[in-house]
């Protein structure tokens, strides 16, 4: 049974990052317009260095699709130099384990993944990766995939605030690039690796040690730049892991503390985001409509996950109890992280359909940057139906919101079911799904549904792990995982373009700054997202509870 110590420690973890990301927030605003801050001596010659060296004129301003396209541009480029490092690690250097290269269809999932947020890992990463690997193919992209979809996030937010003085259309993706990962990313990961290597997380790159354990057999002890990766992970909602067991393995998180600071990490930036969004447009009220959306929505997903009162299972988590491991994985897969502390087949059907509605709604709040992103797609798709329920033209932040916007937004949410349905109908299909040994049962159908659900969610939490390491299921999923990283963000920056250059009427028709207009937007979501995905859920993790219902009679 769940008692109320735990609901208290929810209510707690809750309350502490709220607090910490309204005080991150009105940092991000002072780095976002471009105010002093306390690191501006510190930063500002390095900063200006990159920019001279890059060739970037960090005062001109990009619209919607120069900034998309610099955001696709640059995503390209890494992902060539992670699948170049992967490839050839055996031949590079920071190689004491002597591990061969990735096969070429492993290297391009992990790229793929890697660059577009996601970390979906089909192979595993203590007993696959060089140092080398580890820090260039992986702990870099993590860096820039979260720099990425915060700076489209900003971008996003200016839109939406429309023209000011000051402003420079949608801003310029390679400064806010470069401010994201100097000014927020880097401190916060310096910040948070210390913390956790004083907890007893390893950093190091002194190769893999055999010893001789108290029993007399020899145990392969895998350290390395561990402490850092954890950090970027969690932070930049990127999830994964140094070892192929994720924060389920003792040295990624060794105790409960860490397992708390953990799952605090992966929802700061994601809520301070929330708040951001009011500060930019000098609108509390709006920033905090959106904040108790995205957590409302996150109630609901962990009171649908405590409905089996989280009683331990087979494989479960044993070190921090059975309430732990169903926060971590309702928390991971809300803000669409995909960092585990336990394993997915362990959990009760209704957990696992408590994480299918975070990844599948992806404003709960969803990943860093990205995850307002969907809450305003979700915003004018509400405002559109509301306006036409009351005859009145629609209209948000004093702007009317045309037609063409809405099929914009309808464009975006579509594309997410069609990203995920699609591959899941071929990898049935092709004989994929048998070649690695599942069934046509509620259970398989499940798997490989969560598969590519976490592929387009950019969460990267699944079943298969390492048996997903075929040619099919690599560049099928590295398909999915970057249309559901850019379909959706080339879209948003479309309607935050056209957000920007409309007028704005001081007089607003409908208000949604005030404490009903987010219980309208909660079930507006709620709606959307059951009539979309219910099929579906029905035959995979709903049945799964039900067929054990059955059997338990």
């Amino acid at each position: 049974m769940i008692g109320t110590g735990y609901l208290l420690i929810t209510a707690l973890v809750w309350a502490t990052i709220i607090a910490l990301s309204w005080g991150l927030s009105k940092y991000l605003k002072k780095v976002y317009k471009n105010e002093k801050t306390f690191l501006d001596k510190l930063l500002n010659p390095f900063e200006n260095v990159i920019y001279r060296i890059l060739g970037i004129d960090r005062d001109k301003g990009m619209d919607w699709k120069e900034y998309f396209l610099s955001l696709f541009m640059f995503s390209v480029f890494t992902v060539a130099i992670s699948f170049i490092v992967l490839t050839f690690q055996g031949m590079l250097p920071l190689n004491p384990m002597k591990f061969h290269g990735m096969s070429w269809s492993l290297a391009f999932n992990t790229a793929m993944s890697i660059s577009s947020n996601t970390n979906l890992q089909h192979y595993n990463g203590g007993s696959t990766l060089s140092y080398l690997g580890q820090m260039v193919g992986i702990q870099f992209l993590q860096f820039t995939s979260a720099a990425s979809g915060i700076a489209v996030a900003v971008a996003i937010f200016r839109g939406f605030a429309g023209k000011r003085g000051g402003d420079r259309n949608l801003g310029n993706f390679y400064t806010d690039m470069v401010r994201t990962m100097t000014r927020v990313l880097l401190p916060l990961t310096l910040l948070l690796s210390l913390i956790l290597i004083g907890l007893g997380v390893p950093q190091s790159l002194s190769g893999y040690s055999l010893v001789r354990t108290l029993s007399g057999s020899f145990e392969l002890i895998k350290v390395g730049p561990v402490s850092s990766l954890v950090s970027i992970m969690q932070l930049g909602t990127n999830g994964g892991g140094y070892y192929g067991a994720n924060s389920a393995y003792p040295f990624q998180n060794p105790n409960p503390l860490t397992n708390y600071i953990e799952l605090g990490a992966m929802m700061l930036i994601p809520t301070s985001m929330l708040f951001l969004f009011g500060l930019m447009l000098d609108k509390k009220g709006e920033g905090r409509t959106i904040l108790i959306a995205s957590y409302g929505l996150y109630a609901i997903d962990l009171a649908i996950a405590l409905i089996p009162n989280t009683g331990l299972g087979p494989g479960m988590e044993t070190r921090f109890g059975g309430f732990s491991p169903v926060l971590y994985t309702v928390t991971t897969t809300a803000f669409t992280t995909g960092s585990v502390n336990t394993a997915l087949a362990a959990m009760h059907p209704l957990v696992i359909l408590a994480a299918f509605l975070g990844m599948m709604i992806q404003a709960t709040p969803g990943g860093a940057g990205v995850g307002a992103m969907y809450m305003l797609m979700y915003v004018m798709i509400t405002v559109f139906i509301v306006g036409l329920m009351a005859g009145r033209t629609p209209e948000y932040l004093g702007a009317k919101i045309s037609a063409k916007d809405v099929e914009l937004a309808i464009v975006a949410f579509l594309s997410h079911p069609i990203i995920i349905l699609v591959p899941t109908v071929l990898a049935y299909a092709l004989g994929a799904v048998h070649a690695i040994g599942l069934g046509n049962g509620p259970v398989g159908f499940t798997e490989i549904l969560y598969e590519y659900t976490s592929a387009a969610a950019n969460n990267g939490s699944d079943f298969l792990g390492s048996s997903g390491n075929t040619v099919f299921f690599n560049v099928s999923t590295g398909i999915v995982m970057w249309a559901g990283r850019f379909i959706p963000i080339l879209i948003m920056l479309a309607i935050s373009g056209r957000m920007y250059d409309k007028k704005r009427s001081p007089e607003v028709a409908l208000r949604t700054d005030d404490l009903i207009f987010p219980a309208i937007l909660i079930f507006s979501i709620i709606i959307l997202a059951v009539l979309t995905f219910f099929p579906f859920l029905a035959v995979g993790p709903i049945l799964m509870h039900l067929e054990g219902i059955g059997n338990a009679l």
